[in-house]
């Protein structure tokens, strides 16, 4: 489990793209969201970079609070 801030996030279309752009990488991975206080928080096997790097690509910064 990871959990990344995501400044940036603040609507469904922002949700969406995120959840999206993480499914992509890993179709397995669980995603949960705390949009008030823009937190993802993620079940992946992939690792935090590769996740971080999904985000990005969807035109998100993140960066990583937690893992383990």
């Amino acid at each position: 489990m990871m959990k990344f801030s995501i400044p940036d996030m603040s609507c469904g279309h922002c949700k969406a793209a995120i959840g999206d752009a993480v499914k992509k990488t890993d179709g397995s991975a669980q995603i949960e969201f705390d949009m008030e206080n823009r937190v993802v928080t993620i079940s992946s096997v992939k690792t935090p970079g590769e996740i971080a790097q999904a985000v990005k690509e969807a035109g998100y910064g993140s960066e990583l609070l937690q893992q383990g």
